[in-house]
């Protein structure tokens, strides 16, 4: 099963998914994408998927992490695991894949969708994701 299938079938598991994407958050390459909307061109693509590289490893976001490290007395790491974005017509679900810290799943569905579903298919979904990742 490649990448691409395992997201048809994350997205076809969730009432309102209209797309999932992997991308690896440390280049901004997208590593697999499925979607069923016809508005999420290439370029739309690259732009959630450099949206989402920011919110997980932008500059602000790294600044802010160095502080709680230097607070805490860690090492510096990258303290955030998901992030959950709603805007007027969708729900943005996105996750960091477990021992792979530079891969991240993003599940975008309609507003309609249950939000704890899109969560549990999400984090159902990792163990089947993370071997197709670097």
């Amino acid at each position: 099963m490649t990448l691409n299938d395992t997201l048809k079938g994350l997205v076809d598991t969730v009432d309102g998914a209209l797309g999932c994407a992997v991308v690896d958050v440390s280049s901004g390459l997208m590593l697999g994408v499925y979607h069923t909307v016809p508005y999420f061109t290439q370029s739309y693509v690259d732009a959630v998927a450099a949206a989402a590289v920011e919110m997980f490893r932008g500059n602000t976001v790294r600044a802010v992490e160095k502080l709680l490290a230097t607070q805490r007395g860690d090492s510096e790491v990258n303290y955030i695991k998901e992030v959950q974005m709603t805007t007027d017509n969708t729900l943005h679900f996105m996750c960091i894949v477990p021992n792979k810290p530079n891969a991240l799943v993003v599940l975008i569905t309609n507003k309609q969708a249950n939000l704890g579903m899109g969560w549990a298919a999400l984090r159902r979904s990792l163990d089947e994701v993370a071997p197709h990742c670097p």
